[in-house]
């Protein structure tokens, strides 16, 4: 049976930086405050809504993270102004290069997609990235109502892939991410494409870091024959 690589989407094979462009037309030199400003308060409701076992779509929390964007920056927009960063979202590239290194991993693994988005969002985004060709399948937090790093979304994995976790790699760039999946016993990979970004020290680690994905081919063989 062939290993389970389960990507990320959102900031591993998808840039959330791809707003930037309308939001500098939209908001100037606010434009990469308010993008971080956004994606860390999308991240931070999710959190609060898997606790509070009371979940919405993850659009729900990119919507009222772009609200809480706008209120703290002190920018006005307009109805359909925030309806076009909406729209952009669901539209966002992929990272350089990907696209090739999907194409080389298939070859040997079984690739899935496992995003905190809602199923129809992630796959018209993949499709949109054209890069939905290379999973077996897609896998959100809208089958189990919660959200990474929630166990719950990690055991759906599991069972969604008929997969032991010694046989399944997380691939992501969010440290809360793997941390998750490391807790269930789940191999995983973090994406630090920076070198800038700062895993959280829980004292809980990746079995390997690389920068860019054509790096995990040769690091997953690497793993496979040491362990």
């Amino acid at each position: 049976m062939k290993k389970i690589l389960a990507f990320d989407v959102y900031g591993t094979l998808i840039d959330t930086q791809g707003v930037l462009t309308l939001l500098e037309q939209l908001v100037g030199e606010k434009a990469l405050l308010f993008s971080n400003t956004w994606r860390a308060k999308q991240l931070e409701y999710s959190f609060r809504r898997a606790l509070m076992h009371r979940y919405e779509h993850f659009s729900v929390c990119t919507e009222e993270a772009l609200n809480y964007s706008c209120d703290t920056l002190k920018v006005s927009l307009t109805l359909e102004q925030k309806l076009s960063l909406m729209e952009s979202y669901h539209k966002l590239p992929a990272f350089k290069n990907v696209i090739k290194d999907l194409l080389l991993l298939a070859q040997d693994y079984q690739l899935v997609a496992f995003s905190n988005g809602e199923n129809d969002v992630v796959e018209q985004l993949l499709i949109n990235a054209n890069i939905r060709e290379y999973f077996s399948d897609v896998i959100t937090a809208d089958e189990v109502e919660s959200f990474k790093p929630s166990p719950l979304i990690y055991q759906h994995l599991l069972k969604r892939t008929n997969s032991k976790a010694e046989n399944t790699w997380l691939i992501s760039s969010n440290s809360f991410d793997v941390i998750g999946a490391k807790s269930q016993a789940l191999n995983a990979v973090w994406v630090n494409r920076t070198n800038l970004a700062v895993y959280d020290p829980w004292g809980i680690e990746p079995n390997f870091t690389i920068n860019q994905l054509d790096e995990l081919s040769q690091k997953l063989t690497k793993e496979v024959k040491e362990g």
